[in-house]
């Protein structure tokens, strides 16, 4: 399918892909049309190993330490083109840079392997809306517009990768994400610079309404109002006579991550149009769990 210039959703340890040949351009257009995608916005190009990275992007020193420790895994690496990839432009936006990932799932690897080709992937679901981590999130949001979905189960981190920019002499973090940011810059030696987005992202998620869905969210909610589905984290949440779902009795920010796109998912079919969101700390998972529901809670129009 791959091969033939098709689009096929995939797991992968994040959240599920909807692939296709990164070197095909007529291929990465139809991603962008079955997403709803918005043009400038480019996306990860998903690789088999730090060799194959190698040959579509410059990993410097930096680049090398970060892919040895966290490779294959949820980092994806913003690094100068190579002149010699043959990645379409498409791909990268028609920016010099190119977003790079090695994915730990399995699945995902044979899938890369049998291929033989770089996958371009952005997360399998509409533009703008709850990113899916499962095969059956998948068909909700795209129905039969892939042409092959492969069921993996459950996406065992559920939060994207971290997005972290060494193309230029400082290094910048795009997206928080499935690393945190102290074991980048303890392995740095340095501290991440946050970037700020303007109207052109330099990698994926870095749009101001991102992940959103229908109901409106209100954020660190400390009681429910009578019209809203409760998000909850931790063994104490407010009364409700409304649906809830709590991403961690325990409190454990993990498993948190991993549940947070169903839970949004789960909250937004309820029929509630706004959904109270608990205060989530902002250390390590957090501060990605954070910014995905800063995103979710954004005005639209982006």
């Amino acid at each position: 399918m791959l091969k033939r210039g098709g689009v096929v959703a995939f797991p992968t340890e994040t959240v599920y892909g909807l692939g296709a040949d990164a070197t095909n351009a007529e291929a990465v257009l139809r991603v962008y049309e079955m997403k709803g995608r918005p043009r400038f916005n480019p996306l990860i190009a998903h690789v088999a190993n730090r060799e194959s990275a190698e040959s579509h992007g410059d990993l410097h020193d930096a680049a090398r330490k970060l892919a040895d420790a966290f490779w294959p895994g949820p980092l994806t690496l913003v690094l100068a083109k190579r002149p010699t990839s043959k990645i379409c432009d498409l791909v990268s936006a028609g920016l010099d840079t190119i977003a790079l990932r090695v994915p730990a799932n399995e699945i995902a690897r044979d899938l890369l392997q049998a291929a033989g080709c770089p996958i371009a992937a952005p997360s399998a679901n509409k533009a703008s809306h709850v990113s899916p981590t499962t095969a059956a999130h998948v068909a909700e949001d795209l129905g039969d517009g892939p042409g092959i979905i492969l069921d993996g189960g459950d996406a065992s981190l559920g939060l994207e990768s971290t997005v972290v920019d060494l193309s230029g002499s400082v290094p910048l973090l795009l997206r928080p994400g499935g690393i945190p940011r102290k074991d980048i810059e303890d392995l740095l030696g340095a501290t991440l610079a946050d970037a700020q987005p303007g109207d052109r992202p330099t990698s994926p998620g870095q749009l101001a309404s991102h992940y959103a869905p229908r109901a409106r969210l209100r954020l660190d909610a400390m009681k429910v109002e009578p019209d809203e589905a409760l998000l909850a984290f931790g063994g104490d949440p407010p009364p409700t006579n409304g649906p809830m779902v709590n991403l961690s009795a325990k409190g454990n920010l993990r498993e948190a991550a991993t549940r947070l796109f169903a839970a949004l998912r789960e909250l937004d079919t309820s029929g509630y149009k706004a959904i109270a969101v608990m205060p989530i700390p902002g250390e390590g998972l957090g501060e990605a769990i954070n910014d995905r529901l800063r995103r979710a809670a954004a005005p639209r129009g982006h």
